[in-house]
């Protein structure tokens, strides 16, 4: 089917200009702060104070300012409130005679204009990198008649909205299988099924749960050799005759894993090299940064050899005979992350918590043989679990494509409302 192809401008004119609000009235804002969900943010009843544009309903918003170039929305019938626009969109308000206000809004979302809006800007550097409006204006649009615009407008949308659908079910899935994920290790940790969620309440207090049969409850200082870490010193780092080591910061422990990929290094004296240098087994804990990331850490399996760590960073050494050092550290990132967030302070930038008082921390501890097996089964839970995510971020990358798909087959004429269109779908999305 061809269609003709005519510039947007003349189809439709850019809203320029802006006007001051009046005193005391209240407006619907339309800014780009985060496209969430796919939707810009809407203010409603806003005290709009510096100059905006006016905008109404049905005219088409295109961000022009990246790095959301390309973000595409309508304005809505509002009622009550005068409707204005920030300066990051371009407005567009389109001849209704000719060209449907949605049609163009799923044109310009379409991979055939994203492209070239992108491409319009590669190769600028800078946060405040813009799409021109007068460039926008002479692309070229497809149009159909207009009663065709329309419905190739109702066969997209009844499409997308299954699409919708089906990524809002693999959005809640995520989050279930998260709160799966996150019971799975809390019942492995303190053998507790039932109260898993009161229970994380009463340990952050201080008020102890009772445990299964041969469990006890013992402290992080009781469990392992727990050490502060080596203070930088501006006037040591000139200095050759000290040893230059790796060391480990708070950006490199992160919650129950490593980040090796950018590893600073330290002058000091040998004897903090020998004294802080850190063992396979060892568990790395944060002493300080945001509050929720106090006591996040995992275990180091000696990854970087000759490698110790910074003031901010704890390394607890655990006992083997009585404690595995996966399981310590599991109790560390979890219930006993929000126990330190409890007893930890909290200055004007950052919290912390004290090596005295992080060395009080309560830990749950089975039998040693049973820690093995437990660990076994949380292993198996969570690499089950893995798969599961696997699988959800291809079927999210799979809606993506089946998207960009569907609009490029909508602007090509390829859609006619009936069952041919899934398989047509799929052929478009096999060729992009």
């Amino acid at each position: 089917m061809t269609w003709e192809r005519l510039p947007l401008r003349e189809l439709a004119r850019e809203i320029r200009g802006s006007v001051l609000p009046l005193p005391g009235r209240t407006y619907e804002l339309w800014s780009v702060p985060s496209f969430r969900r796919g939707m810009p943010e809407t203010a409603l009843g806003e005290s709009v104070r510096s100059a905006k544009r006016p905008v109404d309903p049905g005219d088409v918003l295109l961000s022009k300012i990246n790095p959301r170039i390309n973000r595409v929305w309508i304005v809505a019938e509002r009622r009550g409130y005068e409707q204005v626009a920030s300066p990051e969109w371009i407005v567009i308000r389109t001849d209704r005679r000719r060209l449907d206000s949605r049609f163009l809004m799923y044109y310009l979302r379409s991979p055939r204009f994203r492209h070239w809006i992108e491409g319009a800007v590669s190769g600028v550097t800078g946060s405040h990198t813009r799409a021109k409006p007068a460039e926008v204006m002479q692309q070229l649009v497809p149009l159909p008649a207009l009663a065709e615009q329309r419905r190739i407008v109702d066969i997209l949308e009844d499409h997308l909205s299954r699409l919708d659908a089906a990524v809002a079910t693999l959005e809640i899935s995520e989050r279930r299988l998260s709160v799966l994920d996150e019971r799975a290790v809390l019942a492995t940790l303190l053998g507790e099924n039932e109260r898993v969620t009161s229970v994380l309440g009463e340990i952050s207090q201080g008020s102890l749960p009772s445990l299964p049969t041969g469990w006890k409850w013992s402290t992080l200082g009781e469990l392992a050799e727990v050490v502060g870490g080596v203070t930088k010193d501006a006037k040591k780092q000139s200095d050759p005759s000290l040893a230059e080591v790796p060391y480990l910061r708070v950006a490199n422990v992160q919650r129950a894993r490593l980040d090796l990929s950018d590893v600073a290094t330290i002058r000091v004296p040998a004897g903090a090299v020998q004294r802080l240098r850190l063992q396979t087994g060892d568990v790395l804990l944060n002493e300080g940064g945001d509050r929720d990331k106090l006591a996040r850490g995992w275990v180091w399996n000696d990854e970087v050899p000759v490698c110790i760590h910074q003031n901010h960073v704890f390394r607890a050494r655990p006992d083997r005979a009585l404690v595995d050092s996966y399981w310590l550290s599991w109790c560390t990132n979890s219930y006993g992350s929000l126990w330190a967030q409890r007893h930890g302070k909290q200055s004007v930038n950052l919290a912390s918590i004290s090596l005295s008082t992080v060395r009080t921390m309560p830990i749950a501890v089975p039998p040693r043989d049973e820690q093995t097996s437990l660990l076994a089964a949380l292993a198996e839970t969570q690499e089950a679990n893995a798969r599961l995510r696997v699988a959800i971020e291809r079927a999210r990358a799979r809606s993506v494509a089946l998207r960009r798909a569907l609009l490029t087959a909508a602007f090509s004429g390829q859609l006619t409302g009936g069952a041919s269109d899934s398989d047509r779908i799929e052929e478009v999305a096999a060729a992009l």
